[in-house]
């Protein structure tokens, strides 16, 4: 495999991660050939992710208009040997010519819909998406103390907080892996949080089972910088 090459850098801030537990065979249909899900006791994961992309340039080049805005995105978690990554369900942002790039590069399943974020910072953090689908309004909302501190190694937080492969398919149906740069996050002590997010309506029919479900765990990531390099077939 040769070198990738740089293909964005961003920051990634205040990220809201809340994972269920399903079973494994409600992933295998979106996990590329020669992965497995990556599993905690037979467990499989999926995680609706909510963060700020700010300071965003593709190639070394700030694109007008789309520097800073919010994404939201489901994702599943897979390893291939001991590669641990992600493949993305659907990803949400507000800017049209994202999807466009994504899609076209790396395959990747994003939409441009309405939405917006918000993050209010003081001995508290208020955290605030909100997207408007089929006429719908759903919003994800999060408290937390702003005193950021690292979760050891072995902690569920750092499980689902850490990957630094994507992955996905190309076209043509072979394994794509893309790098993603960053270092570890800290995180904050969430205090409350609460979306309502109809799974079945936003992603489909059998994501439903996780309308109604208690998270295994919801972690808020202050986040940092990141570097995401090209994808290469694997």
């Amino acid at each position: 495999m040769n070198e990738p090459k740089l293909f964005l850098r961003a920051r990634w801030q205040d990220l809201i991660l809340i994972t269920y537990d399903v079973d494994p065979q409600l992933l295998l249909e979106h996990i590329p050939p020669g992965l497995e899900p990556d599993t905690i006791d037979g467990r499989a994961f999926v995680s609706l992710v909510a963060f700020d992309f700010l300071d965003t340039k593709i190639k070394g080049i700030k694109v007008p208009f789309h520097v800073n805005f919010p994404e939201i995105n489901l994702r599943i978690y897979v390893k291939n040997n001991e590669k641990r990554g992600v493949v993305f369900i659907r990803e949400f942002v507000p800017k049209a010519i994202i999807p466009l790039i994504a899609n076209t590069l790396y395959n990747e399943n994003y939409k441009a819909i309405t939405m917006s974020s918000e993050v209010q910072k003081n001995g508290t953090i208020f955290l605030n998406h909100k997207i408007k689908l089929l006429g719908k309004f759903y919003e994800i909302n999060a408290e937390a103390e702003n005193q950021p501190y690292m979760p050891p190694a072995d902690s569920t937080e750092h499980f689902f907080k850490e990957h630094e492969w994507g992955f996905g398919t190309s076209k043509d149906g072979n394994p794509l892996i893309y790098k993603v740069e960053h270092p570890f996050w800290n995180v904050y002590p969430l205090v409350k949080f609460q979306h309502n997010f109809d799974f079945e309506a936003i992603y489909g029919k059998k994501w439903g089972v996780l309308n109604g479900q208690q998270p295994y765990n919801v972690a808020f990531a202050q986040g940092s910088a990141v570097k995401v390099f090209e994808g290469q077939l694997m």
